[in-house]
C-alpha cells in the first residue's frame, strides 16, 4: 500500500530566546521505512543523521533515508552556521508488505548454475562501485518522474517465493508495459553504469542523482545511454524489456541511498494520476 508524502516542517530555533539564530530546517519526505527525506537548511549548517554527517550543498539542501527493515527511531542533529546545535528523535513508522509466489521459473533463474558464479560476482562488484559515488551535485533536488508508464506489477518491500524458495526481499517498483516503450530518467544525473546483458538484471542503467542516491533500472531491452553521460529528467535511457532475470517485459526501477534500499514510487505521483510525457 502506498504512504502519501508527508510535509514536516520543522523549525529549529535555538538559542533564539537570546538572540541567537539556530538553522531553520525543513523536511519532506515520509518517515517511514523505505522512505526518502529531502531537507533544505541554512547554508553553512551542518548535519548528523544517526551519528554520521550528512552532505549539505552550498543552498542547504540535503537527504537521507530508512532501509526496508529499519527499526526503532533515527536521530537528527542540525548545527546551525552560529554554532547552536538541535536535536531530534524521528519516529519511523513500519510497513506491512506483500508476499508473492511466482512459480514456474526456470531453475538456472532459481539456483544460478556454478559456472555463472564468477560472472555474477564481477557484475557484483561493478554495481557496488557504481553505487559507491558520493556527487556534490543536488540533482535529486529537481525532483522525480515515472521513468515508464504502465502497470504496477511489482512493489517494494514484497516478499518474493521463486518456486516456493523464500528469495531476498523485492526493493523496486515494476512497471510492465510492451516489449520496446520508452523509458526515461527519473531525474537528472550521470550515468555511472550502463550494460545490456547482466545475468540478473538484464538490460541495467545506474544514474547517480547526487548525495549517494543511485537510481537502477532493470530488465532493459536495449541501452540508449552510455557511461558517464549526463541525463537530464525525462531523456530517453532505454526501452522495456523482459531481460535477465524477468518473467515478463516491465523495467525494475529501484533507489539507494547508498547501501540503504528506499522507494521509489514515495518520490513520484500514483501511476493512475501520473501524466504520460
Amino acid at each position: 500500500m502506498r504512504i502519501n508524502r508527508l510535509l514536516i516542517a520543522l523549525l529549529l530555533t535555538a538559542g533564539a530566546l537570546t538572540g541567537a539564530a539556530g538553522a531553520q530546517t525543513v523536511l519532506e519526505g515520509p518517515l517511514v521505512q523505505g522512505g526518502l527525506v529531502i531537507g533544505q537548511t541554512d547554508p553553512g549548517a551542518e548535519i548528523v543523521f544517526n551519528g554520521a554527517p550528512l552532505m549539505v550543498s552550498p543552498a542547504g539542501k540535503f537527504l537521507f533515508g530508512f532501509d526496508r527493515d529499519h527499526d526503532g527511531p533515527a536521530t537528527l542533529a542540525i548545527t546551525s552556521p552560529g554554532g547552536q546545535v538541535e536535536e531530534r528523535s524521528l519516529k519511523v513508522e513500519k510497513r506491512a508488505y506483500n508476499i508473492q509466489r511466482i512459480d514456474g521459473l526456470p531453475p538456472k533463474y532459481v539456483s544460478p548454475p556454478a559456472e555463472e558464479l564468477p560472472r555474477i560476482k564481477q557484475e557484483g562488484r561493478q554495481k557496488r562501485a557504481a553505487r559507491a559515488f558520493r556527487t556534490a551535485e543536488e540533482w535529486f533536488a529537481s525532483g522525480f518522474a515515472w521513468p515508464a508508464y504502465g502497470r504496477i506489477s511489482g512493489v517494494f518491500g514484497s516478499q518474493r517465493f521463486y518456486n516456493g524458495e523464500p528469495r531476498r526481499p523485492h526493493y523496486g517498483v515494476d512497471v510492465a508495459g510492451p516489449a520496446g516503450a520508452p523509458v526515461h530518467a527519473p531525474a537528472p544525473g550521470i550515468v555511472r553504469l550502463a550494460d545490456a546483458n547482466f545475468y540478473f538484471e538484464g538490460g541495467v542503467i545506474f544514474i547517480d542523482h547526487g548525495h549517494g542516491l543511485t537510481s537502477v533500472l532493470m530488465h532493459l531491452g536495449s541501452v540508449e545511454v552510455e557511461e558517464g553521460a549526463q541525463v537530464a529528467q525525462g531523456d530517453l535511457v532505454g526501452t522495456i524489456g523482459a531481460t535477465g532475470r524477468a518473467t515478463g517485459p516491465h523495467v525494475d526501477w529501484r533507489m539507494y541511498w547508498g547501501k540503504t534500499h528506499v522507494d521509489p514510487a514515495q518520490l513520484v505521483p500514483p501511476m493512475d494520476t501520473a501524466q504520460s510525457p
